[in-house]
C-alpha cells in the first residue's frame, strides 16, 4: 500500500494536464483526441457530468461521496461494476489490480467498467496514469474550480514521480 504523507497533499492537489471550467468545454478536446481514446473518469461529480454530457466512460470510478460528504448522485450506465476498498490518502495493491481489471475488460471485451470504491478514490488517478493504454485520457475534479483532462501518453513520467513520493507501508 502507497500511503499520502501529510507534508506532501499540497504537491498532490496541483493539476496533472489541463484544467477546463467543465466537461462541455472539453468536449472539443476529447473529439480532438479521436474515438479510439480511451475515457477514464474519476470522481462521482465528474463521471456524473460527463453523463450528463452524454459522454460514457470507459472506465469511471467512484466513491459514492463528494468532498467526503454521501453522494446524492446516481452513476448508472451499462457497464461492468467492480468493487475495492481504499483507504482515504492511499493506494492499495487492490486498486491497483481492480484498477488493471478494469482496463482489461475494456480492452478485452469492450466493456464499459465502473468501479465503485469502498473509502476514498481521490489519488486512483495515479495508477491510471501509469497504467492506462497509450492515447488514453482521464478526467478528474479539481474542487472549486472544475475539471482536469490529462494525455496519459503526456502525464506518465510525472505520475511515475508522484509515485515516489508516496510513502510505502
Amino acid at each position: 500500500m502507497l500511503i499520502l504523507k501529510k507534508e506532501m497533499r499540497a504537491e498532490f492537489k496541483k493539476p496533472v494536464g489541463t484544467l477546463y471550467s467543465s466537461i462541455s468545454e472539453a468536449k472539443d478536446t476529447i473529439k480532438s483526441l479521436g474515438s479510439k481514446s480511451l475515457i477514464i473518469s474519476i470522481g462521482d461529480v465528474t463521471t456524473r457530468n460527463m453523463l450528463d454530457e452524454g459522454i460514457t466512460p470507459d472506465v469511471g470510478i467512484v466513491d459514492n461521496m463528494i468532498e467526503r460528504q454521501p453522494s446524492d448522485y446516481e452513476i448508472c450506465y451499462d457497464n461492468v461494476t467492480l468493487k475495492t476498498k481504499n483507504p482515504p490518502g492511499t493506494i492499495t495493491d487492490q486498486m491497483w489490480k481492480t484498477i488493471k481489471e478494469g482496463f482489461s475488460l475494456v480492452e478485452k471485451a469492450g466493456y464499459n467498467v465502473l468501479i465503485v470504491v469502498d473509502g476514498e478514490e481521490d489519488l486512483s488517478a495515479i495508477p491510471c496514469m501509469v497504467m492506462a493504454p497509450a492515447g488514453s485520457i482521464i478526467f478528474y475534479g479539481q474542487p472549486g474550480k472544475g475539471v482536469i483532462l490529462c494525455e496519459v501518453d503526456e502525464i506518465k513520467e510525472k505520475a511515475e514521480d508522484l509515485i515516489k513520493k508516496l510513502e510505502e507501508a
